[in-house]
C-alpha cells in the first residue's frame, strides 16, 4: 500500500521519522544528554522514531488489520502523545543542557538537534490535525477532541508525577496527589479500553459515563488548583540559592500543570456534553 507513504499523513510520518532520527543522532554525538532531563529527551526522540517507523511499515505492508486493536484509535493517540513528548523535549533540552553562548561544533550540533526536534513536533502536530475526526464523526473516539484531550490529560499527569517531591505529612497536599493519581488511572483506562476495543463490554452508556467522570475530575482538579499552591508555598518566595533542581521551581511547575489539566477537563466536559446531548 504505497498510499501509506504518499498521502499527506504518510508524508508527515516520514518527516517525523527523519527529524526524530536527526535529533537524537546529533544529540548523541555530543554526549551532552546526561541526567534525568537529557535521558527523557533521548527517550522521547528514540521512542517516537521507533513507533512511527513501525506504524509506517505496518501500513505499507497492510499488516495492521491482523492486530487485536483499534488501529485508528491507536495511531490518533500515539500521534498526540508523540507531539506532546517531542514538544517537551524541544523545550527542556535547550533550557537545561545547552549552556550559554558558544561557537564550537558541539554547540552547532546541539542547535541543529533542537531545531530538528521543533520541526519534528510540527510534523506530529500536522498528523494530529490531518487525522482528527470531523464534526459528527465518532467512529474513532481517540481522534475526536475529547479523545485527544484524554491523551493530553494523562501526559500532563505524568509530568506532574515527575515533579512531585515534598508532599508527605500534609493532608491537603496528599489529597492533591490522590486527585492526580485517580484521574490519571481512570483516564489511562479509558485510553487502553478504547484502543483494545473493550468499551463495548461496559454495561452502561459510555458517553454519559464520560460526562459524569469529566465533571467529577473537573471538581477534583478545581480543589487541587486551590490547595496545591496554598499549602505548597505558604507565602514563601523563591529562594536565592535555587538551582536547576530547586524544589520551589518544581512546586511552581506542578501549579501550572494543574491549571492546564483543569482547563483540559473543562474543555473535555464541554465537548463530551455536546457529543451526548
Amino acid at each position: 500500500n504505497l498510499r501509506a507513504l504518499t498521502s499527506w499523513v504518510g508524508i508527515a510520518r516520514l518527516s517525523a521519522v527523519v527529524l526524530s532520527c536527526l535529533a537524537f543522532s546529533l544529540v548523541a554525538s555530543t554526549g551532552e544528554f546526561r541526567g534525568s532531563y537529557g535521558t527523557w529527551c533521548m527517550f522521547s526522540w528514540c521512542f517516537c522514531f521507533i513507533v512511527t517507523l513501525l506504524v509506517l511499515l505496518l501500513e505499507l505492508l497492510e499488516l495492521y488489520p491482523l492486530l487485536p486493536l483499534s488501529w485508528d484509535d491507536f495511531t490518533a493517540a500515539f500521534s498526540m502523545l508523540a507531539a506532546l513528548m517531542v514538544f517537551t523535549s524541544s523545550v527542556v533540552y535547550p533550557a537545561t543542557l545547552i549552556k550559554g553562548s558558544c561557537n564550537n561544533s558541539q554547540c552547532a550540533r546541539q542547535a541543529v538537534g533542537t531545531t530538528a526536534s521543533c520541526l519534528c513536533f510540527l510534523a506530529y502536530a500536522i498528523e494530529v490535525s490531518l487525522t482528527r475526526a470531523k464534526p459528527g464523526d465518532i467512529s474513532s473516539f481517540l481522534s475526536t477532541v475529547p479523545g485527544l484531550l484524554k491523551v493530553f490529560e494523562a501526559f500532563v499527569a505524568c509530568l506532574i508525577f515527575s515533579l512531585l517531591n515534598e508532599y508527605s505529612g500534609e493532608p491537603a497536599l496528599m489529597w492533591c496527589v490522590a486527585v492526580y493519581s485517580i484521574c490519571f488511572i481512570f483516564t489511562l483506562l479509558i485510553i487502553i479500553f478504547t484502543i483494545g476495543r473493550c468499551l463495548a463490554y461496559i454495561p452502561c452508556s459510555l458517553e454519559k459515563v464520560l460526562v459524569g467522570y469529566n465533571f467529577l475530575a473537573l471538581l477534583m482538579y478545581l480543589t487541587a488548583t486551590i490547595l496545591w499552591p496554598l499549602y505548597s508555598f505558604r507565602g514563601q518566595g523563591r529562594p536565592n540559592s535555587c538551582d536547576r533542581d530547586c524544589p520551589w521551581d518544581k512546586k511552581l511547575g506542578i501549579t501550572f500543570l494543574t491549571i492546564f489539566n483543569l482547563i483540559a477537563y473543562l474543555v473535555d466536559l464541554v465537548y463530551s456534553t455536546r457529543m451526548v446531548f
